[in-house]
This record gives structure tokens, C-alpha cells and sequence, in this order.
């Protein structure tokens, strides 16, 4: 009687193992894959530093996504019947997703901030002054009315 809720438990822990690692390497290569071009025109070209930090991006989301997905196997209630392991395993895998969600929307920031800098910097326009590129701006306009 107490090894059925015990395998199914062991069971639904695998089954939430396996399909966070899953998601996590398709969402992990999808974003090594294609964000390349990003970091590429991010580092002005020079695709040996844009690989190198793509390949450090990619070491740093599978640390965070699986230690994520190792932390948060502790916690929830344990399934004791089939219907509790498929809702433990829907909660578990949700919030997996979700996080990859959030790491991919951080790395899209991250990549397009790095971008506009590139091309800030591409443009002669000092980076560290947005003070100086609202003038820069704000004279463009006024000599195209004058």
C-alpha cells in the first residue's frame, strides 16, 4: 500500500526532470542559435568576442534554469495518486516555462540593449551622455525647420 503513492511520486519527480531539461536545452539552443546575429552586429563584427559571449550566455542560462529546476523540485505537494502527478507535473513544469519565459525576455533585453549601444557607438554618438544625444537630437529638428 505505501509503495503505490511512493512510485508515483518517484515517477512524477523524473517525468518533471526530464521534461524541464527538455525545455530548457530547446529553449537554451533556440536562443544561442539565433540570437548569434544579434551579438554579431552587437560587437560590431568581431564574431570571435560575439561567440565567445554567446557561448557564456548559453553556460549561464542552463545554471540558472537547472538550478531553478533542481530548487524547486523540493517544494509543492507530493503526488499519492495519478490525478496528483499530472497536476504536480503541469504546476511544476508551468513554472519552469515560466522562467524560461522571463530568462528569454531578459536575454532579448540584454542582446538589444547591447545592439542600440553598438549602434550608438557606430553612429559617433557618445553612449555614456543621453543628455547629449537628446541635444544632438533636438538641434537635428531645429535645423531642418530653420
Amino acid at each position: 500500500l505505501r509503495k503505490a503513492p511512493l512510485m508515483i511520486m518517484i515517477s512524477a519527480h523524473l517525468g518533471y526532470l526530464l521534461i524541464s531539461v527538455i525545455f530548457t536545452v530547446w529553449v537554451a539552443k533556440t536562443l544561442f542559435k539565433n540570437g548569434r546575429i544579434f551579438i554579431v552586429d552587437a560587437f560590431q563584427g568581431n564574431e570571435e568576442l560575439a561567440d565567445s559571449i554567446n557561448h557564456l550566455l548559453l553556460v549561464g542560462f542552463y545554471l540558472m534554469n537547472v538550478g531553478f529546476v533542481s530548487l524547486a523540485l523540493k517544494y509543492g505537494d507530493k503526488p499519492t495518486d495519478a490525478v496528483g502527478a499530472i497536476e504536480y507535473l503541469s504546476t511544476k513544469v508551468g513554472m519552469v516555462l515560466v522562467v524560461l519565459g522571463v530568462m528569454h525576455f531578459f536575454n532579448l533585453g540584454l542582446l538589444s540593449k547591447m545592439r542600440k549601444r553598438a549602434q550608438l557607438i557606430n553612429a559617433g554618438v557618445p553612449v555614456q551622455s543621453k543628455a547629449r544625444l537628446a541635444q544632438v537630437i533636438d538641434n537635428a529638428k531645429l535645423e531642418t525647420v530653420s
